[in-house]
This record gives C-alpha cells, structure tokens and sequence, in this order.
C-alpha cells in the first residue's frame, strides 16, 4: 500500500472511531466545536498499524535514536512506530514521559531511559497537538535528561498555535493531517 493510501485509509478509520463534533474543552482549556479522541484509533489494530506505518515513514528521514512522548496519547503511537520502524530493519526503541516523576522505585519521569545513551536523539510523538503546551514539557525533561529532541510528529495538528509554540523551543512538527485535510481524505 501507498502513503496515500494508506492516509485515506486512516482518514477513514479516524473519521469513524475518533473524530466528534459538539461543544468541547480541550486539555489546554480551549474550547472547540470539534473533539479528536485518538486512542479510539490508535488502540484499534488497524490505526495503530496505519499510524506506525505513517508516522515511521514521517520520522525515517529526520534518522532518529528512538522516539517518546507523554504518557497516555503517545504510549500506543511509541509502540507501533517503534514496531513500524523494527519491520524496515530500524531499531527505535521507546521512551515514555510521565506527567510527574515516580513517588517510588527511581522517582524517574522518563521510562525506558536506559535504552538511550546521553547526546542520543528522539522525536517526539503526539496524538494531538493543539498549542503544544504538553509536548513541550515533555521535551523538557527529555532534555533534561540529556537527549536531543528536535522533531514532533503527530498524528493531527489543529492549527492553534502548537506549530509556532514548538518552534520557539527549537522544535519542527510534522503532522499526518489537520483538521481539513483530515476530513477531505475522509470523504
């Protein structure tokens, strides 16, 4: 299958098991007329095969170290880009941000870090980004811990400001879709 085709078929599958429209809050207190639940997708077997596939291909030429992002959207994206990725000869193994450290065990915020060797590089996987404000405290503390990070690739941008945010941390972003592209592949 294509890129193309496999998006269009992503579209679809994101049209039907993710995408609502209403009156919603978004996590950053926004409010939207539409609401993009994408673990609906993601945890379904073929979008989380469809968005590894994308979002491997998406990241194959940025040649990162391994890929990561905040715990709960990103946690079914890491795996299945990080399986995507191992199926093309890759290795790309996973690091998950947690929203606040560990109160037990090593207290750490990150897991999987010792998968990686400090200098090492990861892109950064979002669900959903919006003004970009829990990914780019997901880059802190994976700079914290002496990682690059440079790259975010998501599956939808909404186009509120998130692209512009990343950008002021040093950060691109990469996205399958936005709102409207999503939407027109969907038809």
């Amino acid at each position: 299958m294509d890129s193309l085709s496999l998006k269009k078929r992503l579209a679809l599958l994101l049209k039907e098991k993710s995408y609502l429209e209403g009156d919603f809050t978004l996590s950053s207190g926004l409010k939207s007329d539409y609401y993009f639940d994408c673990r609906q997708t993601s945890l379904h077997p073929e979008g989380a095969w469809l968005i590894g596939k994308l979002l491997a291909e998406m990241a194959r030429p940025l040649a990162p170290d391994g890929v990561s992002g905040m715990t709960m959207g990103a946690d079914p994206l890491i795996t299945s880009v990080s399986l995507a990725a191992r199926e093309e000869g890759l290795s790309w193994p996973g690091l998950i941000v947690r929203k606040e450290a560990k109160k037990h065990g090593t207290a750490g915020a990150l897991e999987g870090l010792g998968n990686f060797r400090p200098g090492q590089s990861v892109v950064m996987l979002e669900d959903v980004v919006s003004t970009g404000g829990s990914v780019i405290k997901g880059c802190e503390h994976i700079r914290a811990a002496g990682l690059a990070v440079r790259e975010i690739c998501c599956v939808l941008d909404r186009e509120q400001g998130g692209r512009e945010a990343l950008r002021g941390i040093g950060c691109d972003l990469h996205a399958i879709f936005t709102r409207q592209e999503l939407l027109s592949l969907a038809r």
